[in-house]
């Protein structure tokens, strides 16, 4: 059981940056992050995987970074140029054996409780 904790949300304004960071408990060959805004799907939003590397959403490409430290239990995502959009309750998520192609939520049996971000325009 990998146990997840997510921290570093907050409100900013449109154009302005934050940083996420998660702690698993225990390591995790894929681990990520999806997002939830009120009334929508929880969408992937990036992923680290240390068998095939980095995914984005096309959504936020280019303005997000993800990474992961040496320890491999800690991973982040740089938010820079935030748009309104991106508010949403973001999760981390883990998974052992590699990421998934389809990015189901259901691939993901692993998820942290969730951190608010707010982008005011």
């Amino acid at each position: 059981q990998v146990q997840l904790v997510e921290s570093g949300g907050g409100s900013v304004q449109s154009g302005g940056s934050l940083r996420l960071s998660c702690s698993a408990s225990e390591y995790a060959s894929c681990m990520g992050w999806f997002r939830q805004a009120p009334g929508k799907e929880r969408e992937g939003v990036a992923t680290w995987d240390d068998w095939g590397g980095t995914t984005y959403a096309g959504s936020v490409r280019g303005r997000f970074t993800i990474s992961r430290e040496n320890g491999k239990k800690l991973l982040y995502l740089q938010m820079n140029n935030l748009k309104p959009e991106d508010t949403a309750m973001y999760y981390c998520v883990a998974v052992s054996g590699g990421c998934s192609v389809s990015w189901r939520p259901l691939d993901f049996p692993y998820w942290g409780q969730g951190t608010q971000v707010t982008v005011s325009t």
